[in-house]
């Protein structure tokens, strides 16, 4: 599983779980389990993501060990 800063950046831009996965167009639960690391998302989704919150897929998503892919 990655690590990502889905959390860090909902907080930044004042979004809870339901509101991110409404724009996303996913459940709350997956956006819960992506957080937590459950799920990793697919491509798709994470370049979604990105798109969201402006910033570019490597600054969200981390590899294992905490580095940038």
């Amino acid at each position: 599983m990655m690590k990502n800063e889905l959390r860090v950046l909902r907080a930044k831009h004042d979004l809870t779980q339901a509101e991110l996965a409404d724009k996303l167009g996913v459940s709350r639960q997956t956006v819960n389990a992506i957080e937590t690391g459950k799920y990793d998302p697919s491509l798709p989704l994470a370049f979604k993501i990105a798109g969201v919150f402006g910033e570019p897929i490597e600054k969200i998503f981390l590899l294992d060990d905490g580095s940038r892919p």
